[in-house]
């Protein structure tokens, strides 16, 4: 299971990471997918059979066929309901803002139909892409979408996104407390502008870019030593490391270690 991955149109590129589309056949696909938060949004459809979702202690959904996810806290179960056939719009953190004018921070760990977010429109958009013939197509379609919905280019906010780069720069290793200092802000307004523009705090960011690279190293080493990964991504001891790395994916590193790894980072862009 090898996903295809796109680049956006230059001008829909500061918003927009990339087109991300998986195709496989029932036989081929693992029971269940645990998609791991990677700070980005996305809009996500499921143009073959459609997907469940598994809440923690709540009642198995059936997921709808298009549908934002907003940002995620914490693990995401979700299994195939027959043959996969899923095309995603990954944004970047703060790149869903300029789309719309509901709240980023209430769409927090949902599901949000597009119906709900778009209207009549929204409706449509998919209805397109249910139908769409190839990828290309499906990339076409989006791209027309989004470009009609993007409002002024102003809604970014420059501190977020300077802040949102030197937290990637850093590997996510920072706390809030030096970014507040380096951008020369109060920590309640860096809390209160991230909220607003993002879903998640400076911290839940950071904490997801820190252990996003650690699963990157996890991926390519054969024997995994998980004390000296602790230390290469610098927290402050393996305590302190399986405390995050169970938040974010529900497992011990060494009980995530292997199919469920590879299948929680094919939802990310190879960079």
């Amino acid at each position: 299971m090898q996903p295809e991955i796109f680049e956006a149109h230059p001008d829909l590129a500061p918003f927009v990471k990339c087109f991300w589309n998986l195709e496989s056949p029932r036989e081929e696909t693992p029971v269940s997918n645990t998609i791991v938060p990677d700070g980005c949004m996305k809009l996500i459809f499921h143009y073959k059979d459609p997907y469940r979702y598994h809440p923690a202690n709540q009642p198995v959904t059936i997921l709808p066929r298009c549908f934002l996810i907003g940002q995620l806290t914490g693990p995401y179960e979700v299994e195939p309901m027959g043959e996969t056939g899923t095309f995603f719009v990954c944004f970047r953190p703060n790149g869903f803002l300029p789309f719309t004018t509901a709240s980023i921070k209430s769409m927090e760990n949902t599901a949000v139909p597009l119906q709900e977010l778009f209207g009549v429109s929204g409706q449509q958009y998919g209805e397109q892409i249910l139908k769409a013939n190839s990828t290309v197509e499906r990339i076409q379609i989006s791209e027309s979408f989004l470009l009609t919905k993007l409002t002024e280019a102003g809604t970014f906010d420059s501190l977020v996104e300077s802040t949102i780069d030197t937290i990637f720069s850093a590997g996510g290793r920072l706390s809030v407390s030096e970014l507040s200092d380096i951008k020369q802000v109060s920590r309640r307004q860096l809390v209160r502008k991230f909220s607003s523009t993002i879903g998640l705090s400076p911290k839940q960011l950071s904490k997801t870019v820190r252990l996003q690279a650690a699963l990157k190293t996890l991926l390519v080493k054969e024997d995994a030593n998980f004390t000296s990964l602790a230390y290469e991504n610098e927290y402050f001891d393996q305590a302190h490391f399986i405390k995050d790395f169970k938040e974010f994916t529900g497992l011990t590193p060494k009980e995530f270690y292997g199919e469920d790894l590879k299948m929680s980072l094919i939802f990310e862009q190879k960079e």
